[in-house]
């Protein structure tokens, strides 16, 4: 899965005095651990510096990328009632807006 992200300025009350960056952060830590447990893994987790080709980009302000035994078990991690009861609410604080591709690997 490719992830890539906007954030908030600021986030939302319930988050107070931090910026968007600073809870997905929250998120982010959290759910790498979550998704660790069952049997994903983190391949990359990084903040975009720039974009050096092409157009449309320039808004992406992280990148997330992560590996899942298929897409069953990303689907079933995803609907989780742990990540919507504490995990998600980090997320839905400080998230601007979000593109997420699913992805087969043609190269291991």
């Amino acid at each position: 899965m490719l992830n890539l992200l906007t954030f908030k300025e600021h986030a939302d009350a319930s988050h107070d005095g931090m910026t968007g960056r600073e809870a997905v952060a929250l998120y982010s830590n959290a759910m790498k651990e979550f998704v660790e447990q069952h049997g994903g893994s983190y391949v990359l987790a990084a903040y975009v510096d720039s974009q050096l080709i092409g157009e449309g980009g320039e808004s992406f302000e992280f990148v997330g990328v992560m590996r899942y035994p298929s897409r069953q078990a990303f689907l079933t991690l995803a609907g989780d009632p742990e990540i919507a009861s504490s995990i998600g609410r980090h997320r839905e604080a400080g998230l601007e807006s979000q593109w997420l591709f699913a992805m087969t690997e043609v190269i291991e």
